[in-house]
């Protein structure tokens, strides 16, 4: 079934970040760009979530060193719970953003023919940052997680320029 763009919704517009096991990149990336409807004044207008490709930390919140690198920048991420992303995302779903080529092979392996939003890396949204993938900050130390911060912000403010302009806004 295709999302049908005109089609009335609660959420006008709906966003779901992908990576590995939802607990470091997506959930980071869903509390900046919540941080950043709300500021707008769309928060209630959007319907925005996480999701890993993988299995491997259901119903665990994020990791610690996320949470705590978000806080030192006022996101508060603590409340939310790793899910793995399912086919029923691309029904529910306009932008579906992965962190990562392996997130986003794993995506397109799972898209239905007929889905017509769409799927991409969120940093595409952002050129000027110069890469193209958030680098998973899961084995390293605290400088991951605040490299991760500083290529999610500028993406989160990119793709909320985008969202707002779509057909569903209209």
């Amino acid at each position: 079934m295709p999302f049908d763009w005109k089609a009335p919704t609660k959420h006008k517009v709906s966003v779901l970040f992908v990576c590995m096991g939802n607990i470091c990149r997506s959930p980071t990336a869903e509390g900046v760009f919540c941080a950043v409807a709300k500021r707008e004044g769309w928060a209630k207008k959007l319907l925005i979530d996480s999701a890993g490709t993988h299995d491997y930390h259901l119903g665990e919140p994020p990791d610690a060193r996320a949470i705590a690198s978000a806080q030192r920048r006022g996101y508060d991420i603590r409340k939310l719970r790793a899910r793995q992303v399912d086919a029923k995302d691309f029904l529910r779903f306009h932008w579906i953003l992965a962190m990562h080529h392996n997130n986003l092979h794993r995506l397109i392996e799972m898209r239905p023919n007929e889905f017509e939003g769409h799927v991409g890396l969120l940093l595409d949204l952002a050129p000027q940052l110069g890469v193209r993938e958030v680098p998973d900050p899961y084995y390293g130390g605290p400088d991951g997680f605040e490299r991760m911060l500083d290529l999610i912000e500028p993406a989160s403010e990119a793709l909320f320029a985008r969202v707002t302009e779509t057909p569903a806004t209209a």
